[in-house]
């Protein structure tokens, strides 16, 4: 079976820029990518008009599609480009589609630079269900804005990528996690930037006001711990530079300060079988909709 890249395409801005970068992780991966095209058949009322008919709407569709491809085949040579049209319920295609590839890649509005993301609810729906990781791309992302500035102070895709950032919760990693971070950062020639926020217990609450001593205990127990783990991993990527971090207060917050520096974001969600389904969890819920970079979502037990 050939693994591919997949990339959901709808002819937004948004999927056109995850289109892009969807061709730059192929060929980083020396993989093939395949751009799916999703249309939603037209209900029986709406269809009866005929400019918004379903025969009009299914055209218009693969015509989206196959200019995307012919596109991207001329600005990625040598990576292979596939095109897939159908109609159906996004969210389900797209989770169908990814089964066998590698990842899947989307857009996400972009708000401007504080705003960082909006994902819609397919998009949030596609991360909390599929089995490959998912990385979210905002709308007119470039891939100059992954690498760091040339000598003038100007991005430039000629650089050197910037770092891969990955959000860590030492209580539960999860090997799938850190080993597509280490991945991503060792096939760039990047470094790769841990990041574990913490908050003390409840009961430390009032202790911590006054003793410093016993603050900066937990912060280098947390510390250590961060070290434990990720000892192995350097181990097994001794050509990728990692840096660790530890800030006390919120996770969410300081990835997304962090993201403004980093060429991919990589955090993870948790696979739940159970009764009340999937979801992503809070914090790779905000690092979604807050960062401004690519995020990739992990899929992991």
């Amino acid at each position: 079976m050939i693994r591919t890249v997949v990339a959901g395409l709808d002819g937004s801005p948004e999927s056109r820029a995850a289109a892009e970068w969807a061709a730059r992780e192929a060929k980083l991966r020396g993989l093939s990518l395949k751009v799916v095209n999703v249309w939603e058949p037209v209900p029986d009322p709406m269809a009866q008009a005929p400019l918004l008919g379903a025969e009009t709407q299914q055209h218009w569709s693969e015509r989206v599609a196959r200019e995307a491809g012919e596109g991207l085949r001329l600005r990625h040579p040598g990576v292979e480009v596939t095109v897939e049209q159908t109609g159906g319920r996004p969210a389900d295609v797209l989770v169908d589609a990814a089964k066998d590839a590698e990842l899947l890649v989307l857009g996400s509005r972009g708000l401007g630079g504080l705003g960082g993301f909006l994902v819609g609810s397919v998009g949030l729906s596609v991360a909390a269900h599929a089995e490959v990781p998912v990385v979210f791309v905002r709308a007119l992302a470039q891939a100059a804005d992954e690498h760091a500035p040339d000598p003038t102070g100007i991005p430039s895709a000629a650089t050197a990528f910037r770092p891969v950032l990955l959000g860590l919760d030492t209580a539960r990693p999860a090997d799938p996690l850190i080993a597509f971070a280490f991945e991503e950062a060792d096939r760039r020639a990047t470094a790769l930037r841990v990041v574990h926020g913490w908050t003390p217990p409840p009961y430390y609450a009032y202790a911590l006001g006054a003793d410093f001593e016993l603050h900066a205990d937990l912060a280098r127990q947390e510390a250590e711990e961060l070290t434990a783990l990720l000892r192995p991993w350097r181990q097994k990527f001794p050509s990728v530079d990692v840096t660790e971090e530890t800030p006390a207060g919120s996770a969410p917050a300081a990835l997304v300060d962090a993201a403004r520096e980093a060429s991919l974001v990589v955090v993870g969600r948790r696979i739940r079988r159970g009764t009340f389904g999937a979801h992503i969890g809070p914090v790779t819920h905000a690092v979604l909709h807050h960062a401004t970079a690519p995020v990739a979502v992990v899929p992991h037990d």
